[in-house]
């Protein structure tokens, strides 16, 4: 195999990983709202914030390699900065919630 082809797997590998992670943080933000408890909900938002981070990683590895123009890269990283923030306030308002008495 020649050195093209490693790239282009390098490529479509960092892509996959990208796309994957970015698909996550939104599936379980909704997998979690259908949830029957606010436990449940939190953990699942805590998975995409998780999600969210690995995201991040990938896309600054992608602009270190230069496969992502920087400006892109900061723009993208953050809108996933605001993205984990009110992921972040959404926790903690969950959290305060006193569970209801039945």
């Amino acid at each position: 195999m020649g050195e093209g082809s490693g790239q282009r797997r390098k490529i479509y590998g960092l892509t996959s990983q990208i796309r994957r992670a970015a698909a996550s943080v939104p599936a379980n933000i909704a997998e979690g709202y259908g949830r029957e408890s606010t436990g449940a909900y939190v953990q699942f938002l805590k998975t995409a914030r998780g999600f969210l981070r690995e995201l991040e990683t990938h896309l600054l590895l992608a602009a270190r390699l230069e496969m992502l123009e920087g400006k892109q890269a900061i723009a993208l990283i953050t809108d996933a900065e605001s993205i984990g923030k009110m992921l972040h306030a959404l926790v903690r308002t969950l959290q305060m919630k006193k569970p209801a008495v039945r």
